[in-house]
C-alpha cells in the first residue's frame, strides 16, 4: 500500500479536527475535534512505521502513549467542562470569561473596608460585581 492514503486521511481528519476547535462554541465538541487530530497524528505514526518497516514498532508503541495520553486529556478536559457547566450554566466557549479572578471581582462593598484601603476610592459596583467580592472575601477569612 502507498504512504499517500493514510497521510491524506491523515490530513483530512486533522484538517476537520482543526476546523471544529476553531469554529465550535460547546466545549464538548471542542474536546472532540482535539482527539480527532490525535487520532489524525495516531494515523501517520502507523502508516511510517509500516512504511520504515521499523524493526523496533516505536511507531506503534508512540502511539500506545498518545492514546493513553489522550484518554488521561479527555477526562480531565470532561470533568472540567461538567464543573464549569455546573457554575456557570453553559459549557458554550464563547460566553466563558477566563476562571481566575478579574480586576473588578476583587474590589469589595463600599460597607466592607478593612483598615488597611480605609484611602482608597471605591468604584461603583454592580450586585454581581459585589457578591464576588463577599465571597472572596469570605475565602480570604480564616
Amino acid at each position: 500500500m502507498h504512504l499517500a492514503y493514510p497521510a491524506v486521511l491523515a490530513v483530512l481528519l486533522f484538517c476537520t479536527g482543526l476546523y471544529g476547535v476553531l469554529a465550535r462554541r460547546n466545549a464538548i465538541l471542542v474536546l472532540m475535534s482535539v482527539e480527532l487530530m490525535l487520532n489524525a497524528v495516531n494515523l501517520n505514526l502507523v502508516a511510517f512505521d509500516v512504511w520504515l518497516r521499523d524493526a523496533l514498532h516505536s511507531g506503534q508503541a508512540l502511539t500506545l502513549f498518545t492514546i493513553a495520553i489522550a484518554a488521561a486529556e479527555i477526562g480531565i478536559g470532561l470533568a472540567i467542562v461538567l464543573a464549569v457547566y455546573r457554575n456557570r450554566g453553559s459549557s458554550d466557549v464563547d460566553r466563558l470569561r477566563d476562571t481566575a479572578e478579574t480586576d473588578e471581582a476583587e474590589t469589595v462593598p463600599a460597607g466592607d473596608d478593612d483598615e488597611s484601603d480605609a484611602g482608597a476610592p471605591q468604584a461603583a459596583e454592580d450586585p454581581a460585581t459585589a457578591q464576588a467580592g463577599k465571597a472572596k472575601k469570605a475565602e480570604a477569612t480564616p
